[in-house]
């Protein structure tokens, strides 16, 4: 329940995973493994958790359900306090429990965004996981005058998925923008790395960072953009490399998935992206080569157009920006 008074900002340490929902799960496992997620625990046929080959015990928990929906992000808080700020201050926020079925455990608070309703998780007292011992190319790059690769040594690649290492970030279109980045900024842990204004000067889009001090974070872990009604617009999940995200792009198209936009690399946060519909039209991206701030770089800011979205790659599609 929402108090008059804010106390001390929750302390969000990362962005840990995200629910999805669908109505066939059949088809979700096909995609997902596709994609680069790798099964970690089947707790039933209707409820699965996959995790990438990083240190989290899980980035993306697939439901079966009725229809398509999003089911949230998880975020990893500080300490139980924080989960107990979040229980007793936060709307329609949950008690705190248990994740009894969920790798690594641990416990948990669900709130509910107070401009568009959808849920949000705060998680504390995970065990983390060790690492897949994946093979992923680390080879020198071979520049016209700088030649970094030994003579003789050959670059050779495996047709695959491209591995997910972890969630990135995820953003929503919201129907109240300044609502919701005055709940955010007053009650969470987050600065703004780049505003995007209209040309009224009116801010329509963020993009924020966790402030962990000195800290190097990824310039942007959760966005929103005003929009006439709610949406998830995509989650996005960081992997190896561009050759290993371009050999992920050729996996998806041979097997047939939607593009929805890339290769390409973005201006703010200038990671290169590659977006792709999955089979219950949510977009998914996989991102690689993103900056990398700390607390002390100041927001920017920039008026919305085309040339702020990326600096090559095909034309932003319409329904991209829908």
């Amino acid at each position: 329940m929402a108090t008059e008074s804010i106390p001390r900002k929750i302390q969000l340490v990362r962005i840990a995973h995200v629910y999805y929902k669908y109505p066939d799960m059949d088809t979700a496992i096909t995609f997902l493994n596709d994609f680069g997620f790798s099964e970690e625990k089947r707790v039933s046929d209707d409820k699965i958790y996959w995790r990438g080959y990083g240190s989290e015990p899980w980035v993306l928990c697939s439901i079966k359900s009725d229809k398509a929906e999003f089911g949230g992000v998880g975020f990893v808080v500080e300490s139980e306090e924080d989960l107990q700020i979040a229980a007793e201050t936060l709307p329609k926020a949950s008690k705190i429990y248990e994740l009894t079925d969920a790798p690594g455990g641990g416990k948990c608070v669900t709130f509910h965004d107070p401009v568009d309703g959808f849920p949000m998780h705060l998680v504390y007292g995970q065990e983390p996981a060790a690492m897949l011992d994946i093979p992923l190319p680390h080879e020198p790059f071979n520049y016209p005058v700088e030649k970094n690769r030994p003579a003789n040594k050959f670059q050779r690649f495996e047709k695959r998925p491209a591995p997910v290492h972890k969630l990135g970030h995820f953003g929503v279109r919201t129907t109240n923008f300044a609502k919701a980045y005055k709940f955010y900024c007053d009650h969470f842990n987050f600065l703004a790395s780049d505003l995007i204004h209209d040309a009224e000067k009116v801010d329509r889009t963020v993009f924020y960072r966790l402030n962990r001090g000195d800290e190097e974070v990824d310039h942007h872990v959760f966005f929103f953009a005003e929009g006439s009604s709610y949406k998830v617009h995509h989650s996005s999940f960081e992997t190896h490399d561009f050759d290993t995200q371009v050999l992920g792009h050729d996996w998806l198209r041979e097997k047939g998935y939607k593009n929805c936009w890339g290769v390409g690399r973005h201006v703010l946060g200038s990671q290169i992206f590659d977006y792709w519909y999955d089979p219950f039209g949510f977009i998914m991206e996989h991102y690689s080569d993103g900056d990398q701030v700390t607390a002390s770089e100041p927001t920017h800011h920039s008026q919305a157009g085309p040339g702020s979205l990326h600096v090559w790659g095909p034309a932003v599609p319409g329904d991209f920006l829908d």
